[in-house]
């Protein structure tokens, strides 16, 4: 009976380790297999072996991860503090590395991304952080890239999320607004006085040097005074009687004559 109870306990041992053995890994997984503490090799999708006491693994996924960064206080070069957070999306390009080169490789790279971003704030301009957040995040992605590349991480993008300035800035920039919507409204009402005395001007260039020119503007004036019901009288008189008038002045008799 002993006997028996042996025998079924070293069976159980040999069906666990048998089930322990056996390894499934998912096709958007990799496996980094161990033997004794030293790489062994990289377990592609579907079923493996990893003996026990002997063999050891850790799965890696090789999916795209997004992390966020938390809010960083930061300085930029104009003095100005301000809060920044970000989001990075990265994926694992090479399993063997990830392991083997860094420990916790998402929390190294989350660090990794707090410092390099509240460097690049720090080297830009306040309205440069506003207007230019595209170029930034491209800036700050670059380095992290070429820093976890040794990792066997690729940064795929990194965006900023929010950027939260202090009550008293958010204040000065909205005067600062505001004056310049007024410069731009003064700008526009002065060009457009230039453009309408320009065009006067061309006008009555133009009616003067047309003949009869200036006796159609007289007419049309005329016509449009007629069509309003006000108690006005107009007497008109043609230009080339003006001018008549003027030749017979100029045409008098000379008074130094006998």
């Amino acid at each position: 009976m002993l006997l028996f109870y042996l025998l079924a306990a070293l069976a159980l041992v040999v069906i666990g380790a048998v089930v322990r053995t056996f390894k499934v890994v998912k096709e958007y997984e990799r496996g980094v297999k161990f033997m004794l503490g030293q790489f062994v090799k990289v377990m592609e999708p579907g079923l493996g072996t990893v003996i026990p006491l002997i063999q050891s693994w850790e799965r890696v996924d090789m999916r795209v991860k997004a992390v966020d960064v938390p809010r960083q206080e930061s300085i930029t070069r104009d003095n100005v503090t301000v809060e920044i957070d970000a989001v990075i999306y990265y994926q694992v390009r090479d399993a063997e590395k990830v392991i083997l080169e860094v420990e916790e490789y998402m929390y190294a790279t989350q660090q990794l991304a707090q410092t390099t971003m509240r460097n690049i704030v720090g080297e830009v301009d306040l309205d440069a952080l506003l207007a230019e957040r595209e170029r930034i995040s491209r800036q700050i992605r670059e380095i992290i890239d070429e820093a976890t590349d040794p990792w066997g991480i690729a940064v795929q993008s990194v965006e900023l999320k929010d950027i939260v300035l202090a009550e008293n800035m958010k204040r000065v920039i909205a005067r600062q607004a505001e004056a310049e919507r007024e410069r731009r409204a003064v700008t526009i009402q002065a060009e457009g006085e230039l453009e309408a005395a320009q065009n006067m001007a061309d006008a009555a260039s133009t009616l003067n040097q047309e003949e009869g020119a200036l006796h159609l503007r007289t007419l049309q004036t005329l016509n449009s005074l007629s069509s309003d019901d006000s108690n006005t009288v107009i007497f008109a008189v043609p230009t080339e009687a003006l001018r008549a008038l003027e030749k017979i002045g100029a045409d008098g008799p000379d008074e130094s004559s006998p």
